[in-house]
């Protein structure tokens, strides 16, 4: 087992110590990939990249980033959260997830990883969801026309509409005959301005009997996304009629709750035959509604679904028909009575020989229903000149009927009943008593002794209590007194029976002045009464921080400070600092609003739990600090570049790399312990990493995993010790995938996966390579150019092309980029001579308007070339052919294939089994095999190896990437 730190190998060779690499921290960078059901990718040049997806299919997107420490990954849509739009458990992951996709969830999805160096990184996809529904007819008469038989000798307008992306393209059929405009003097196509393409309406000028006929409309997105066309058929005659309906129910219908209701609904008319549905006036029928046919069953009605229902008859022909009813439940609710004295005395109280009235009110459906009876001591009473019975106007609600005693005398002291009913009876009746005598008076409010201020505990259950004398006793309204707030249920006013308040678990924010007041209802309609109640909440001291930890090494001292926010009384605070159980100090507060607690040098006794507990009379506010030596993660390092170090037969090794943090947090880190097991398994296989030295901040170290089993996935945890114990573990996957460059000599390319064996596009030129395969390549439009087959002459093959088609213009470049090849030099003193590599790949360029087509080489830290190392234009025939060039790279190199565009769409160039391979090229194709072939790539002078020597020992000894 070998343990690295930071890229060593040249100084080892030199004076055989070990060095301390360091990898500065990196912000974060990202970039989307796809592997969904996607149609098609397309990149844009000045905007967001556009994947395409039929509605249903699944859409995955993955967000891939570099960075170090490792960024967190956000998906977001449209600037906001997609957590309601799809699986929360996705919003934080790499890959966003969407099975069955729908249209809502098209729009532009942002990922963003960042890591708290500089700013996040964000890229963003914009996701275009394609559909198409079933296309609708409808069929209208022009305005003004309509008469009986109104079809027949009339302009008729067909209009075809289907919800589609993208847009949809309509065509007319008469039974098997294509329609189109100026095909026949009759019929008119066209699409009206304000539809914006949507619809396309077919316009029938005085209606022939020819005319008569099925018309089909078909749809077409033409075939994008596989999606296939969509039709319907209508027939139109001389009896074709818009729909008539008409109910067999009065309305309104008035009914008893628990009734059973059956609305009736039946077509007149209409050709086609009408469909008819059922809907109410809440948008929605009761969920115990049945419909069949044109019958709508209310089983066992309620008052909820009272409302009114319609009938609505559609065939597509004109208008849609509808007829409408209410359905009524009968109910009473909340009877209610209050007294007035004599308005023309300034006394609130009853006299003998004054006037008094009796008001009774009852809500009740349908008010026109409501009668309202009266009994004095239970016999009947009846409007007379001295005692007058008047009701309100029925239409009014609620209803209400008063009773009003002219010159009371002793012998109307009683009780008085008001009884309100309904005239159709099924509903209970309300009886209200009022009892008017020598002891009726009006009522007064007054706080008890001792409740007001009232000082209570958070958390605890409190009554406000008013009393209430007079008789009868009026509901109490309780309100707040000090500000527009409301009252612990959320309501701006409570009403109470018994004049208490009742208020479960009181927090300090009910703290505050209250009111009470009398209402008119069930009492004495005069000046309402009132008090106020004062309400004082207690709570303990709220504190920060409530908990932190604290990681110090031993010898070092330790400031804690605790600090009061908010208390209740704030006065009288004291403090107790404990670690465990034992008290360390104690004291009070003066002017401060903070204690600290100072340990000069920690010692491993001093390790442990401290709180700091801030007291007042309600109870006390903890702040905690776990003070501790464990040592903070390590962080992996996930950009290595190739990690998989060795890759044989049937095992492979990974180069794990990590950085630690806060080194110098804690003590110094003595070890590490490594855990690795395959994935799936339980048992964890364990091996301690001795360190030797102090590690530092971002330094880089690397330790090499052997004999892994091809192609398992492992699961690795590292854990930091020092001499406290052991430290926060980190784990992470490692995962096997066949290297795309495990060696130079072995690199092959034939793009028959996905990932192209990480090629990537331009971001700078003017359109994209395509990759494809003769047996899906669409040729209707460019038959005499591209190959047949791929490289090998298989139809099921991929390769990569670029298509000339339109849009694309003459001189529009595509290029496509190599991923990142490292060149190592086999004598590490110096460089003589730059490594040789053969860049090799077939090509087919046939077709008359065929450009060009260049290949590149790319050096990390220089400039561009300034030519190609290989060029080719015009037409070499229809076959593939092969080319080989040699390099002579000086530092990490790309290898680019340029596609230029020629003056036509006949200019198809495809690329096929790319290859790289150390040393000179050897068994060149003959220069006569071309034709138009200009540019080779000539060896630099010897003046430019020596100049780089340098930058090769930095390479190789870790300073430089």
């Amino acid at each position: 087992v070998c343990m690295i730190r930071g890229p060593i190998w040249v100084i080892i060779a030199l004076n055989g110590q070990k060095s301390m690499g360091e990898v500065s921290v990196s912000p974060p960078t990202v970039r989307i990939v796809h592997s969904g059901h996607a149609c098609n990718v397309e990149e844009e040049r000045h905007a967001e990249r556009v994947y395409t997806i039929r509605e249903g299919e699944t859409l995955e997107l993955t967000c891939l980033v570099t960075g170090h420490p490792r960024p967190q990954i956000r998906w977001t849509k449209t600037a906001g959260s997609v957590s309601d739009r799809f699986q929360d458990s996705s919003v934080f992951n790499e890959t966003l997830h969407i099975t069955k996709i729908q249209r809502h969830q098209g729009g532009r999805y942002y990922c963003k990883a960042e890591n708290g160096l500089g700013s996040p990184a964000i890229k963003s996809i914009r996701v275009d969801v394609y559909f198409l529904d079933d296309p609708v007819v409808t069929v209208h008469q022009s305005v003004g026309e309509a008469k009986e038989q109104f079809y027949y000798e009339r302009t008729v307008f067909l209009r075809c509409m289907a919800n589609s992306n993208p847009p949809v393209r309509y065509s007319w059929h008469r039974g098997r005959d294509v329609l189109s405009q100026g095909s026949d003097k009759g019929v008119e196509i066209y699409e009206p301005f304000f539809t914006q393409g949507e619809t396309k309406i077919l316009k029938l000028k005085n209606l022939r009997p020819q005319d008569y006929a099925n018309y089909s409309c078909i749809a077409s997105v033409r075939n994008v996304c596989g999606i296939s066309d969509r039709n319907i058929v209508f027939k139109l005659t001389n009896k074709t009629v818009s729909p008539s309906i008409k109910l067999l129910v009065e309305d309104p219908i008035v009914v008893n709750p628990g009734q059973t209701v059956s609305l009736v609904c039946i077509t007149t008319g209409g050709e086609p035959k009408p469909t008819l549905s059922w809907v109410s006036s809440s948008d929605r029928l009761p969920e115990k509604s049945v419909v069949k046919g044109g019958t709508l069953t209310l089983p066992a009605i309620t008052s909820d679904e009272a409302g009114v229902y319609s009938c609505v008859a559609t065939n597509n022909v004109g208008n849609p028909a509808k007829k409408s009813t209410t359905i009524v439940v009968r109910a009473m609710k909340k009877g209610r009575f209050w007294i007035t004295p004599d308005p023309y005395h300034n006394d609130d109280n009853i006299q003998i020989g004054r006037e008094v009235k009796i008001s009774c009110q009852v809500e009740a459906t349908p008010p026109e229903e409501l009668t309202f009876g009266w009994l004095k001591n239970g016999r009947a009473l009846r409007s007379s000149e001295r005692m007058v019975i008047t009701q309100t106007d029925p239409d009014t609600s609620p209803g209400t009927t008063n009773l009003d005693i002219i010159d009371l005398k002793f012998t109307d002291f009683g009780t008085y009943t008001c009884v309100a009913a309904l005239k159709g009876g099924g509903i209970p009746e309300i009886s209200i008593d009022v009892n008017i005598s020598s002891t009726t008076v009006p009522p007064n409010l007054t706080v008890p002794r001792g409740k007001s201020p009232l000082v209570v505990q958070e958390g605890d259950t409190v009554e406000l209590e008013c009393l209430v004398s007079g008789k009868p006793k009026p509901i109490i309204l309780w309100s707040r007194a000090d500000k527009e707030a409301p009252m612990p249920d959320g309501t701006l006013q409570v009403e109470s029976y018994d004049g208490v308040l009742r208020i479960v678990n009181v927090s300090r924010e009910m703290t505050g002045s209250y009111r009470c007041q009398t209402s008119q209802f069930n009492g004495f309609n005069v000046k309402p009464r009132e008090a106020v109640v004062e309400l004082i909440v207690q709570y303990p001291p709220s504190v920060e921080p409530v908990s932190l930890e604290m990681r110090q090494g031993l010898g070092r001292p330790v400031a804690m400070n605790c600090r009061v926010l908010r208390a209740h009384p704030s006065r009288v605070l004291r403090y107790e600092w404990r670690l465990g159980n034992r008290l360390l100090h104690a004291g009070h507060f003066d002017q401060s609003d903070e204690t600290e607690y100072t340990v000069k040098s920690l010692n491993r006794e001093g390790w442990g739990e401290y709180t700091c507990d801030i007291i007042n009379e309600a109870g006390a506010g903890r702040c905690t600090f776990l003070v501790t030596g464990k040592a903070y993660p390590p962080e992996f390092y996930y950009d290595t570049y190739s990690p998989l170090w060795q890759n044989r037969p049937r095992v492979y090794g990974f180069k794990l790399q990590w950085t630690q943090m806060n080194p110098n947090a804690v003590d110094r880190i003595v070890a590490y312990r490594l855990g690795i097991r395959q994935m799936g398994q339980q048992r964890w296989w364990e091996q301690e990493i001795t360190v030797e030295g102090t590690i530092t901040k971002g330094e880089l170290i690397t330790h090499n995993l052997t004999e892994l089993i091809k192609p398992e996935a492992y699961e690795v945890r590292l854990t930091p010790i020092t001499r406290f114990g052991e430290g926060d573990s980190t784990i992470r996957i490692i995962t096997y995938s066949a290297p795309v460059n495990p060696h130079l000599r072995e690199f092959h390319c034939s793009f028959e996966e996905e990932p192209i064996c990480m090629f990537t596009q331009d971001k700078n030129d003017d359109f994209d390579w395509t990759r494809h395969s003769a047996a899906t390549r669409d040729t209707k439009y460019t038959p005499n150019t591209g190959p047949s087959g791929d490289r090998s002459g298989s139809k099921q093959g991929f390769y990569m092309y670029i298509e000339t088609s339109r849009p694309r213009k003459e001189g529009e470049v595509a290029r496509l980029v190599s991923p990142f090849f490292n060149v190592a030099p086999k004598n590490p003193y110096g460089i003589t001579n730059p490594p040789a590599y053969c860049f090799g790949f077939f090509f087919h360029m046939y077709g008359k308007h065929i450009g060009t087509l260049n290949a590149l080489l790319r050096q990390k830290g220089q400039a561009a070339t300034e030519g190609p190392t290989w060029s080719l234009s015009g037409n070499q025939g229809d076959h593939w052919k092969q080319a080989k060039v040699s390099i002579h790279p000086t530092a990490s190199f790309q290898v680019v294939l340029e596609g230029i565009r020629g003056p036509g769409i006949e200019g198809d160039i495809a690329i096929d089994d790319v290859t790289l391979e150390e040393g000179e090229c050897r068994d060149l194709p003959a220069i006569s095999e071309y034709r138009n072939i200009r540019g080779v790539w000539e060896s630099p002078p010897r003046w430019l190896y020596n100049l780089t020597s340098l930058f090769w020992i930095l390479i190789i000894s870790g300073v430089s990437a």
